[in-house]
């Protein structure tokens, strides 16, 4: 399982795409045809999801699964270390730079972006 972490707009979906097909990410909840739709009442909701998915790809055996959320702090990758563990799964954490100058196509506010960027944990 790879697990790519990352602000918005700094790439994240554009990697998982070039890793697999296998791809659990809250965001996709959130998307109707072409259209996103976010909406703070069903965050909870779009993880739940997410780890739903996760855990159905995990019961296939599927050999590649991509997690593609934000993951900024050790709590919420946990549900999916904890999949990995139960299933047998290596895990490796990638943190997807936004060296490009994205932009989030999710219009989060700056002042959200500075509050992820503060609480963003790495363990190397």
């Amino acid at each position: 399982m790879i697990i790519c972490r990352g602000i918005p707009g700094s790439g994240k979906t554009t990697f998982a795409r070039l890793l697999g097909r296998a791809i659990c990410s809250a965001d996709d909840f959130f998307t109707h045809g072409d259209e996103y739709i976010w909406s703070a009442d069903k965050v909870s909701t779009a993880h739940d999801w997410c780890k739903r998915k996760c855990r159905r790809f995990m019961k296939k055996q599927i050999d590649r699964i991509i997690v593609c959320n934000t993951n900024t702090t050790e709590r919420e990758m946990k549900p999916y270390m904890d999949l990995a563990l139960q299933f047998g799964y290596k895990v490796f954490s990638i943190i997807v730079e936004n060296r490009h100058g994205g932009v989030s196509i999710h219009n989060v506010p700056e002042e959200t972006l500075e509050k992820m960027r503060n609480r963003f944990e790495v363990k190397l």
